[in-house]
This record gives C-alpha cells, sequence and structure tokens, in this order.
C-alpha cells in the first residue's frame, strides 16, 4: 500500500491507540500515576521508548538528586581487601594457623583445600591519613592522599563465591542473564543529556572479565539502554567512520528515507526495539564528529597528562594479571575519558579493568596491579574536583567480591602465595555525588572473615545509589513477563549514614 493512503486510512481507534501517535498511552499514563499505581520515571520512560526521535531524552527524576553522573571503577576479578582497605593485625599473629573446622564446615570455597587451609597475613604496611584518619595499606600510596572524599565501606557481602554469578549481582541486582544492568536503569529512569555521546560507556583495560558483555547489558529493556563500549585508541566505536566516496549530505539523505521508513514501520507495530534502531542510526550520525573530539586528548595540558599517568613508563616488575596490552596506559586512559565524558553529559560510564583474580603469585600482582590504578583514581578524583564535578558526580570502586584469610592451597600449586574468593565480606568505597565523604562504614572482624557490623548486601548499595540519582528503587520498575522488575529485586534499603 501506498505511504500516504496508510495516514489517510488510519481508523480513529489506530490513531488514538498506536505507540507512534500516543495519545492513548499518555492518557492512561497521566491517570495511573494520578491514581499513584505508575511512577513519573516509568512513564517518562515509556514515553521515551516511543519517542522515536530521541529515547533518552533527559527526565524527572522521583525527588531531588544528589548526582547526576557515574563513573564505577569496575575491579573484575576480586581485589583482596585485606591487602589494601582493611588492616587485620591479628590475621598475621595467626599466619599459618588453621581455623576452627566448625567455622568451615557450612562453607563453599572456589578451589581452597578446606581440611588442610591455614591462615595467610599479609606483608602490607598501614597508615593513616586525612583529617579522618582512614586506613590505607602502602599499595596505594596516591588514592590515600584522598582519604578525606572516600567513603570506605568494609562490610560488603553477597551470596556468589564464582567470578561470573558475582559479576552479575553487582552490576545488576541478580545473577541472572537477561537483566539490565545499573547503566541501563539510571537511563531508563533519568535519560541523559548528552546528545552527541551515548548516555552509558564502558571502557575496558587488562584482560576480559568473566562477564563479558552481559556486564552492560540492556536486558528486557529496550536495546537504546545498552551499553556502548569505546576503544581508546584508533575509532572510538567500529565502524563510525564513512566508507570513502560517501559525502555526508548522500548520507544524511539516506537516514532521512531510513527514519521514515522506520517510523512507518514502528507506528504499525508498536515495538520499542525500532525507535531503538532509529534513535541509534541518529547517535551514530551526531558521534562521527563527537566521538573524535572527545578521544582526542590534544587539549589536555601537559600537567593533566602528567597527573593521570597516561604516558608514563612501563614498572620495572610488571607481571601478572595485569600486564596485558599495556594496561597501565589504558586505564590511565580511561580515567581522563571519563572526566571528559562526564563533562560533555554522558550520565554512567563503567571503567572495568579485570587483573585480580590472584590465587597465588598475590605480593607481585597486587604490587602491578595497585600501581597500574592507584595513580589514575586519584588524579580522576582530584580532577573531578578542582573543576567542580565531583559534587556531582558519583565515583564508585569496587568487585564482585574479596579474597580470604585463607592462603590458596589448590592441589598442584605451591601452598600460600594467594588468596581464594570470599563473598562473605570484602570492601566498596564512593566518593562524590552526595555520599559523605571521611567515614569508614561496617566491621569486619579480627581476621577479616565476617561482618560484625553494619553489613551492606549488594542490593542495599543498590538501593542506595539509585537515591543519590533522585530514584526511589521500589517505584523504578519496568513489567516483563508479567511481573515488575527493578534493580534490587526483592531486597534493598537506603544505608542513610552514607548521604551527605
Amino acid at each position: 500500500m501506498n505511504p500516504i493512503e496508510q495516514y489517510v486510512n488510519q481508523s480513529r481507534r489506530e490513531f488514538l491507540t498506536t505507540a507512534a501517535s500516543g495519545l492513548g498511552l499518555a492518557a492512561l499514563g497521566s491517570m495511573l500515576c494520578d491514581d499513584g499505581l505508575l511512577s513519573p520515571a516509568t512513564v517518562a520512560a515509556e514515553e521515551g521508548s516511543a519517542a522515536a526521535s530521541h529515547p533518552l531524552a533527559a527526565r524527572p527524576p522521583h525527588f531531588e538528586p544528589r548526582a547526576k553522573n557515574c563513573i564505577f571503577l569496575f575491579q573484575a576479578g576480586g581485589p583482596s581487601h585485606l591487602d589494601l582497605f582493611d588492616p587485620k593485625p591479628k590475621l598475621n599473629e595467626l599466619d599459618g594457623q588453621p581455623l576452627p573446622q566448625e567455622t568451615l564446615k557450612q562453607v563453599r570455597f572456589a578451589f581452597i583445600n578446606k581440611e588442610s587451609a591455614t591462615l595467610l597475613g599479609s606483608p602490607r604496611t598501614w597508615s593513616k591519613h586525612g583529617e579522618c584518619g582512614m586506613d590505607f595499606s602502602d599499595f596505594v600510596p596516591h588514592l590515600a592522599t584522598c582519604a578525606d572524599d572516600l567513603l570506605m565501606i568494609r562490610s560488603l557481602h553477597s551470596e556468589q563465591f564464582n567470578h561470573h554469578p558475582g559479576q552479575l549481582l553487582l552490576s545488576c541486582g541478580r545473577p541472572t542473564f537477561g537483566l539490565p544492568t545499573i547503566g541501563s536503569w539510571l537511563t531508563y529512569g533519568l535519560g541523559s543529556v548528552s546528545q552527541d555521546l551515548p548516555g552509558y560507556v564502558v571502557l575496558t583495560s587488562g584482560r576480559g572479565s568473566s562477564g563479558g558483555a552481559s556486564l552492560w547489558s540492556s536486558g528486557f529493556l529496550p536495546s537504546h539502554h545498552a551499553g556502548v563500549l569505546f576503544r581508546t585508541e584508533g575509532e572510538a566505536v567500529l565502524n563510525l567512520t564513512n566508507p570513502a566516496g560517501l559525502p555526508p549530505e548522500l548520507q544524511r539523505r539516506g537516514l532521512d528515507t531510513l527514519k521514515t521508513l522506520n517510523q512507518q514501520r514502528y507506528a504499525e507495530m508498536g515495538d520499542p526495539e525500532i525507535a531503538s534502531r532509529i534513535a541509534s542510526y541518529e547517535l551514530a550520525f551526531r558521534m562521527q564528529s563527537a566521538a573524535p573530539e572527545l578521544i582526542d586528548l590534544n587539549s589536555e595540558s601537559a600537567a593533566t597528562l602528567d597527573a593521570y599517568g597516561v604516558d608514563r613508563p612501563q614498572h620495572p616488575q610488571a607481571t601478572g594479571r595485569g600486564n596485558v596490552a599495556n594496561a597501565h596506559l589504558s586505564f590511565a586512559r580511561n580515567c581522563l575519558l571519563a572526566r571528559r565524558m562526564v563533562e560533555r553529559g554522558v550520565r554512567f560510564v563503567n571503567i572495568i579493568y579485570e587483573a585480580w583474580d590472584q590465587h597465588s603469585n598475590l605480593e607481585a600482582d597486587m604490587r602491578y596491579n595497585t600501581w597500574v590504578i592507584d595513580q589514575p583514581i586519584a588524579a580522576l578524583l582530584k580532577d573531578l574536583k578542582q573543576r567542580g564535578l565531583l559534587d556531582s558526580t558519583l565515583v564508585v570502586w569496587g568487585s564482585e567480591f574479596g579474597r580470604t584469610p585463607l592462603g590458596e592451597n589448590r592441589t598442584g600449586r605451591e601452598a600460600n602465595t594467594g588468596r581464594d574468593h570470599h563473598p562473605f565480606s570484602f570492601t566498596l568505597w564512593m566518593a562524590g555525588g552526595g555520599v559523605r565523604g571521611g567515614q569508614v562504614y561496617g566491621e569486619t572482624d579480627e581476621l577479616g572473615w565476617g561482618i560484625t557490623r553494619d553489613p551492606v548486601h549488594i542490593n542495599d548499595f543498590h538501593a542506595t545509589m539509585l537515591h543519590l540519582f533522585g530514584l526511589d528503587h521500589l517505584r523504578l520498575t519496568h513489567r516483563f513477563q508479567g511481573r515488575d522488575f527493578r534493580l534490587t529485586d526483592v531486597g534493598g534499603h537506603v544505608i542513610e549514614p552514607w548521604l551527605a
């Protein structure tokens, strides 16, 4: 049928009820909001998916937000809290001794043989920093200078003792495939103020994480809420550059024609993925000029590049899992790019560094890994603060779990040169974005095994994180397969002492 005839012959019922017109949808949404059955953010998100022209348009939060952007420094693999942020003198005193069997009876490990496992002390030296007197090991001297800006959470816990399930829980709120990640939920609830860059960007360094692309998936949300993987060299996004001989005006005409056809199909089917497709084509067109400018660091001062360590030489003792493809340079560059993205309105930047699965060679590998991340992260925090961006930018450092106080004693390996996975207590820190810095929250026992004060589940962390963005985790929902889903699943509560 001729497209013009389609519009002429459209019935009144079709006009009122199609997602393209949206009149019936808008009216229904308004009535449900008035009755308290639907949140404004949910309505906004649904209307946004129907607005094929800009489905990521900024939307109002539930209440006044403290944070506008997030930089999530995801340390995949499980860094040892016992060697970085949670000193345990008693562990050193009992080094080489076994734990009571009743403590280990119901515990599952990834690799440790429980019957012969013994405690492993830490050779780190510790000192207090900042006016708050926060403890840091000698592995992170640069980060220690930011102590008064950090909320150090020592009492996180999880049920997942293997990498991929643990990473899914931290990213999605449940250890299940097919769910939206934190960045997807944020853009779903709030949209993005960036017109020329994605609302959710992913940057990686080091080895690939166990979770792969499932850690930046949009799950059952429309695909325009998925994270966009950027490269730090060459084309930021592959295939973004026009083929030789294609002038911009011809490309624009082609996109306009394609958009018209897709909009007609969207009016007929109401499929939000068609809206995502239209938005993706348009965003890619705008990114052709925005992305190359973003990753070009020539406008940055020499002092800034030096502070981040963008061009620093390799560590003289480079070793282990972290020493992959000049990860020290890509991680430093990613931290600087994250600041540039926040300046340009990107809502959520996820920097993934996979290097922390130290079942052996703990001392040398952690020395290198911390050298890779310490200087760039401290520079990022100070740079954001100096530019007046830290107050509105939430910076998170965390992983899927910590490491055991017990030494790794896997059969076939030299005993006690590493630590196994430990979900029962581990550390995560936050800065900026409305959190109260200069405080340590939670406490672990004298061995760093379990939590003795203020336990925090991953879903509590998620609920509080959404709260900082002005979103009620109970109201930010999406109906899928007959039930309402949320990031915090069926748990989670906001932790008020974290809020500034």
